[in-house]
């Protein structure tokens, strides 16, 4: 069929296939000649050559503006029972160590992660209400003609949508993907986009140095990984797995004005992930940390002097490396940490700094950890660096070797170090410190 017709055999049979379907369509429905659905109207501006990314983007910055604005209250109830419950700990304990687990250990440290269940279901909301509505699947089309571009298959971005959740499933969703370079490029790529684990990093930093202008921040790191993920891919597609993608054929479907219980029950469906990631592996981590924060007891004075910790060791020895960024020993700890989840780089810096989230930025902002330079930039790092362990396992599941989760692990450290780099450098030739 390629030799004879010059086509792809793929493309070839879905045209035959659909013109199949729109002669029986012709014999089976009656249309009103010259009207337009709904449908229709709404496919002539969301699929619009010109229009139909700019308006993506819209809907994506909207996104998280509707996060931050609706999920601040219950952000802050939960800071101020979290805090509340930790003070009652602190006085009602007479053992010292026990009431420093937990008042500091779990009130503080999970406490702070589990501040951030808000805006992670808020923004699951969003995105429910966008699925269900039929959108996401233009937003597929739309952005296909680019990604097919540079090198991406458009069957790619469903799994890169799904990235918003979590690179987990989005990842294991890989499978849909018949071909398998353009497999391995998404898997590869995948890591970019950024999950829900990262969004607490992003609304601790944001809100404590960008003020009104956190939504935008937000959005931004999303959109950089959305960009440097179809770089990777274009360039992994010159390099690794040469060829072009293969065609995308996608069925759109009608328009449906979302149902609030099937949205809600998608909320719940995603962000019960990051609760029993929360009650799991985040809560063996900020203990570890807790013991290492206040542990030479006698030297730390039960954790009030932070810097004769062992945490303060470890982080000490490794700082120079982030030194030309203008980070602290803290922000290494909690990069370190952040290797295992995501979210523990807010419980870090709540355990280290020995205060609750909604105080975090506030002190973040007065002892001069960051700048709105240093935290942009250390925002772009949390994006793009290792990700969690989880995901690391993912791909050694979907790949069966470990070849690509260590080469995933080195090229994302090493991307990591140059964008996070070129934002501070050139943000210091333009004046900014």
């Amino acid at each position: 069929m390629s030799e004879v017709l010059g086509e792809d055999p793929e493309v070839i049979l879905a045209e035959r296939r659909y013109d199949a379907i729109a002669r029986i369509m012709e014999s089976a429905v009656r249309k009103e000649e010259g009207k337009w659905t709904f449908t229709d109207m709404l496919d002539h501006v969301f699929l619009h050559r010109a229009l139909g990314i700019p308006i993506f983007l819209v809907l994506l910055w909207a996104v998280f503006q509707f996060t931050f604005a609706f999920s601040e209250p219950f952000m802050v109830m939960v800071e101020v029972f979290f805090g509340w419950l930790g003070g009652l700990a602190a006085a009602g304990i007479a053992n010292p160590q026990l009431a420093s687990f937990v008042a500091d250990g779990l009130c503080g440290g999970v406490g702070s992660v589990l501040v951030f269940v808000p805006p992670i279901f808020m923004l699951f909301l969003a995105l429910a209400i966008l699925e269900d509505s039929g959108y996401l699947s233009r937003a597929a089309f739309v952005m296909d003609r680019v990604m097919y571009k540079l090198g991406l298959h458009g069957r790619s971005f469903i799994p890169m949508i799904s990235g918003f959740g979590c690179n987990i499933p989005a990842i294991m969703a890989t499978r849909s993907i018949e071909s398998e370079k353009d497999r391995m490029i998404t898997i590869l790529v995948n890591p970019l986009i950024s999950c829900g684990a990262r969004l607490p990093v992003y609304v601790l930093i944001g809100g404590a140095l960008f003020g009104a202008a956190a939504g935008t921040a937000v959005f931004s790191m999303y959109v950089l990984g959305i960009a440097l993920a179809i770089l990777m891919a274009l360039i992994f597609r010159k390099t690794l797995f040469k060829g072009k993608p293969a065609p995308f054929v996608l069925e759109l479907p009608h328009y449906m004005v979302p149902k609030a219980k099937t949205a809600i029950l998608h909320m719940w469906e995603r962000g019960k992930l990051f609760l029993i990631r929360a009650g799991t592996i985040i809560f063996v981590v900020v203990v570890l940390l807790w013991f290492l924060s206040v542990y030479p007891w006698a030297a730390t004075n039960g954790g009030e002097i932070i810097e004769n910790s062992y945490v303060a060791g470890l982080g000490k020895a490794i700082q120079p490396i982030f030194a030309p960024f203008g980070w602290d020993w803290m922000t290494t700890v909690a990069i370190i940490f952040g290797f295992l989840a995501k979210e523990v780089v807010v419980a870090t810096y709540a355990m280290l700094l020995g205060t609750g989230e909604e105080a975090v930025g506030d002190t973040l902002v007065s002892m001069g950890l960051f700048t709105p330079l240093t935290g942009y930039a250390f925002m772009a790092f949390v994006l793009i660096y290792v990700p969690c362990v989880a995901t690391i396992g993912a791909i050694w599941r979907e790949t069966n070797s470990w070849k690509w989760p260590v080469f995933t692990m080195v090229y994302l450290t090493v991307l990591a170090f140059v964008v996070s780099g070129l934002i501070i450098g050139i943000g210091r030739l333009l004046g900014y410190t």
